[in-house]
């Protein structure tokens, strides 16, 4: 049974057409994760708003803790990184990883790069041979097929591939990077943009990202039928929502 990981990154607390300033981002997480438990009830899902209740920013005594080897480490260390073990945790016992996130200042929330400082550990979710110059990283959550599904809430009109401000966003390929770094290859993408047009640009954007998303979640309930026992997904690969 596949385990959901599903984070919200907004820094608005509700959801779009329902509450004052509520979030589309959000609207989006939550379609395809409600969707997907109604109709596999026995599937599992961890929820973390990190929109709400951000990760601490990395320091001096994270950075010297998680470059010590763990027998190594002294009572300090091991401390500075109980959120992060948590945090990263969550992160490898999950199958299918939703990050629900708006584009903000043409990058991603300060909280998702906190989470992102967080999780991207050596020796957790990446292994670091310095005696290997030429390529001395090992993503650890390659070790088996994960999905991760980037649902993003656009102010403006034309941040998507082929678009005229294609090159002004840093939300969407800076998160695949870190995700690739770390194991995780088939990463779908779906976005709503003109939120601060408003008006028919917006409607036609949200309905057009819902489509893409009940396209996405029956494509990806289909490959669950057909996965092996113990295995979730196909080889791993990069593509976005149909």
């Amino acid at each position: 049974m596949p385990h959901i990981l599903q984070l919200d990154a907004s820094a608005r607390p509700g959801f779009a057409g329902k509450d004052l300033h509520g979030s589309h981002s959000r609207n989006l997480s939550n379609r395809f994760v409600s969707q997907w438990l109604s109709l596999r009830p026995h599937d599992t899902a961890t929820y973390r708003d990190i929109g709400q209740h951000p990760p601490a920013c990395i320091s001096h005594d994270w950075i010297a803790a998680s470059f010590t080897p763990e027998a190594q480490r002294e009572p300090w260390m091991h401390e500075a990184l109980v959120e992060s073990n948590q945090l990263a945790d969550e992160l490898i016992a999950a199958d299918i990883l939703v990050i629900g996130v708006p584009l903000y200042n043409f990058g991603m929330p300060a909280a998702l790069k906190a989470w992102i400082d967080q999780i991207v550990r050596p020796g957790k979710t990446v292994d670091i041979d310095t005696s290997k110059p030429e390529d001395p990283y090992t993503p650890l959550l390659a070790d088996r097929p994960r999905h991760a599904v980037i649902l993003t809430a656009r102010g403006g009109v034309g941040f998507g591939p082929g678009g005229e401000l294609q090159a002004l966003n840093h939300l969407e390929p800076a998160l695949v990077t870190v995700l690739n770094f770390i194991g995780i290859y088939q990463v779908h993408q779906i976005a709503i943009e003109g939120q601060e047009v408003g008006g028919e640009v917006l409607a036609s954007s949200v309905a057009q990202a819902q489509r893409q998303l009940d396209a996405l979640l029956t494509h990806l309930l289909a490959t669950q039928q057909t996965a092996p026992q113990g295995l979730y997904g196909h080889a791993a690969t990069q593509h976005s929502a149909p």
